[in-house]
């Protein structure tokens, strides 16, 4: 099991999904199953506050593996909602429902299901450290807030203009002090985890480091292994 983590637009998503997809591995993007309750909420009037409505809209969303397998793709309430919930309302919303611990708590077993059966590289904001604490390798994914308001505003074909109105900077450094500052499961990096800075890579760059990252350490752990099974030879 590998988990990638890193706040919002650092790349964890479609870097995730590449590297599983060279390696041989699934693929899950967990951020969508906050995303999918995010925007149910939104639709139904229930705020962040309202616990046990929105613990109950936990139910009513699922992760739907695509083509490849990768579980990439979400419904909820029995509708396919992938293009909405990548929209810039749930952006803005999706932290503050997020953080709430309930529906947090409520996710934990989904997620941890998902990758029981191994073989998976998972991304979120809390995989190396809530999730799947014992993954075999931890990635944390991170890039400047003027970085990842870039990237966000050229997957949305924004202008200059456009991207300085859309406040997509503003609403980055807001996220993140949501979901650094939240007192279940807040953003940051495992202590065991491969640091990975990627301002300035190009996609393919960042994607190149993640899989050396996997590969390097699949290769010490077997290294490991080899070892300790020697030592166990001439006991």
């Amino acid at each position: 099991m590998v988990a990638v983590d890193g706040p919002s637009s650092s790349g964890k998503s479609t870097v995730g999904a590449e590297a599983a997809r060279r390696l041989g591995y699934r693929f899950c993007d967990t951020g969508l199953l906050y995303r999918a309750v995010a925007w149910l909420a939104v639709e139904r009037g229930i705020a962040p506050d309202q616990t046990a409505a929105l613990v109950a809209l936990a139910g009513e969303v699922h992760l739907v593996a695509d083509k490849r397998g990768r579980l990439r793709n979400v419904e909820a309430a029995g509708r396919d909602v992938t293009t909405e919930v990548r929209g810039p309302a749930v952006d803005r919303a999706v932290s503050d429902y997020s953080k709430v611990p309930e529906l947090r708590s409520a996710l934990v077993p989904r997620q941890r299901a998902l990758a029981a059966n191994g073989g998976i590289i998972m991304a979120g904001r809390d995989i190396g450290t809530v999730i799947l604490p014992d993954a075999d390798i931890k990635v944390y994914l991170f890039a400047s807030p003027e970085e990842r308001a870039r990237r966000r505003a050229a997957q949305r074909k924004l202008t200059a203009d456009e991207t300085r109105e859309s406040g997509i900077l503003d609403d980055m450094r807001r996220r993140d002090a949501i979901d650094s500052g939240r007192e279940t499961a807040p953003l940051r990096a495992a202590e065991d985890a491969i640091v990975l800075k990627t301002d300035g890579n190009t996609f393919e760059q960042t994607v190149a480091a993640v899989v050396r990252a996997i590969l390097d350490a699949d290769a010490h752990a077997a290294a490991d292994a080899d070892a300790a099974r020697g030592a166990n030879r001439g006991r």
